[in-house]
């Protein structure tokens, strides 16, 4: 089944979005420019870790973790409700089964029973007018087993809001901003699941790309972050193009020497502005091409890797630190929303 690239399409085959944010807006368009890391030179705060996040149990959260998510931005859902969540479960249910009849929904040669689970996953907030993020599963059983065998869950995906006011506070009441989307799992679920949000509550879903330039602010800002001695090395993969192989070049710093570099370029503790990042990012090239003659400025940042998480342009990311959970989503539910505008 086709993915979710660029954007899904209705029944009719017509792409449906949402009317311009400008159009829905009571107040200024949301997006205000010292907001979005990586668009200005303006200098803003490493995310805090959220008042509502003090007395969260990390456990709850923790299956998030060192699972590969990919990424995609959804537009405001309409008429969307988080009190009719088991109703949800079960419409969605029907609507897979109908999409198994047509071979689309399971493996081939494999006759699966599918069961549907929607709830709730309060603790994933970034303020108290956040939406709390909503969590979907699949898990599936074997026709022929026993109703009494283990469910096997095969697909995750769920919705969220991380500091999302911007957003939030600009569409009309009956609109719901979850505008980041991640999943885990087999791309025909993926495109199931999403099929059934976009007709149901009219909205859109697109692939979420990280640009090479929101890379250097998430290395910067992930290495500034306070983690254990034995933190694993912070890595970079480049991209060399032009070439008629693809090759990549990895290069990876020990932790506590991106640490020590970072804090020798960081002017105010808990800010950061472009410059710093230019910086930091101009230095490691430096250091590269002092050992290797390679101009680093020359390729395409394609991915970083540090203790907190990883993430790939290509919109994968794989969350490492519980603690740091929150505040990753914050930058990634902020890309999401420009990209909706």
């Amino acid at each position: 089944a086709p993915g979710l690239v660029p954007a899904m399409e209705s029944a009719d085959g017509a792409v449906r979005t949402l009317p311009s944010i400008g159009r829905l807006s009571r107040g200024p368009t949301f997006g205000r420019a010292h907001g979005r890391f990586g668009l200005s030179p303006s200098g803003r705060l490493l995310p805090p870790a959220p008042r509502s996040q003090e007395n969260a149990d990390p456990q709850r959260t923790a299956f998030l973790l060192r699972k590969q998510w990919t990424l995609y931005s959804v537009t405001p859902l309409y008429r969307f409700s988080d009190t009719h969540l088991r109703d949800y479960a079960r419409l969605l249910s029907a609507f897979i089964a109908a999409e198994k009849q047509k071979g689309l929904a399971v493996e081939v040669g494999v006759e699966l029973d599918i069961k549907v689970s929607v709830s709730s996953l309060p603790d994933l907030k970034g303020s108290d007018q956040d939406q709390a993020a909503i969590l979907v599963q699949l898990s599936s059983r074997s026709a022929a087993s026993s109703k009494n065998s283990e469910e096997k869950l095969i697909w995750s995906g769920w919705f969220c809001c991380v500091s999302g006011d911007d957003l939030s506070e600009n569409v009309p009441e009956d609109f719901t901003c979850l505008p980041l989307f991640l999943a885990n799992g087999g791309e025909s679920y993926t495109s199931i699941v999403g099929s059934w949000f976009q007709k149901t509550f009219d909205c859109c879903f697109r692939r979420l790309a990280i640009s090479p330039l929101n890379l250097t602010w998430m290395a910067a800002m992930w290495t500034g972050c306070k983690v254990d001695k034995t933190a694993s090395a912070m890595e970079l993969v480049f991209s060399v193009p032009c070439l008629p192989q693809p090759l990549n070049i990895s290069y990876a710093i020990h932790p506590e020497d991106a640490k020590a570099l970072w804090d020798t370029v960081q002017k105010t503790p808990g800010e950061i502005t472009q410059e710093e990042v230019d910086v930091f990012m101009d230095c490691l090239y430096s250091h590269f091409h002092r050992h290797f003659k390679i101009h680093l400025s020359a390729t395409k940042l394609v991915k970083v890797s540090t203790a907190i998480a990883s993430a790939h342009c290509d919109g994968i990311i794989k969350f490492l630190q519980s603690q740091y959970l929150t505040g990753v989503l914050m930058l990634l539910t902020e890309l999401a929303i420009s990209q909706i505008q």
